[in-house]
């Protein structure tokens, strides 16, 4: 269901439902690695990149990671979690923040196997060490573009030569 806050003119566009998760699976999974950031009594708070294996029908996000990680560690200590996703190429960017937990189903990390997780796990699927964090989402904030990155550039040209503003930029917040 798409909830549109504000006229379309104002470039704001908040989804719910089964279409926020929509939305968060095509631009999570459009970038694909997000930068993985954990909260502990320090600054800078911990971030690290992270490679995104899939969103689930409920929003879920799922990372591999070491059993023995810092980043485990620190999920333990606090389950608190930002990611922060840009895929540049067509403008858009994600900003989640969720509760993360660690799980060592073997089933759900062999559906989630691929061939370059083996640069970071050797034994594969079996490996001991291999765990999957999943991430649920609780704030999610998204910026996208209406159009294609031609039309968005036309756009920008056009914006330059006519003085007058032509955003073609979208964004708002997913209810999941």
């Amino acid at each position: 269901m798409e909830n549109k806050s504000h006229d379309e003119d104002n470039n704001i566009k908040n989804y719910s439902g089964d279409a926020a998760v929509k939305k968060l699976k095509e631009l999570a999974e459009s970038a694909r690695t997000c930068m993985f950031t954990t909260f502990k009594a320090i600054r800078p708070l911990p971030s690290r990149p992270m490679a995104l294996q899939a969103v689930d029908s409920d929003g879920i996000m799922y990372f591999f990671s070491a059993k023995d990680s810092n980043k485990n560690d620190e999920i333990s200590t606090d389950p608190c979690v930002q990611l922060f996703f840009e895929n540049k190429g067509s403008s858009e960017y994600l900003s989640v923040y969720g509760t993360a937990t660690i799980s060592n189903d073997r089933e759900k990390i062999k559906q989630m196997w691929n061939m370059w997780a083996k640069t970071w796990f050797q034994n594969g699927p079996e490996d001991p060490s291999l765990t999957l964090i999943c991430v649920k989402p609780y704030s999610v904030e998204y910026w996208d573009t209406k159009h294609n990155k031609m039309v968005q550039l036309i756009k920008i040209a056009a914006s330059l030569i006519s003085g007058k503003t032509m955003d073609d930029g979208v964004e708002g917040k997913l209810y999941i």
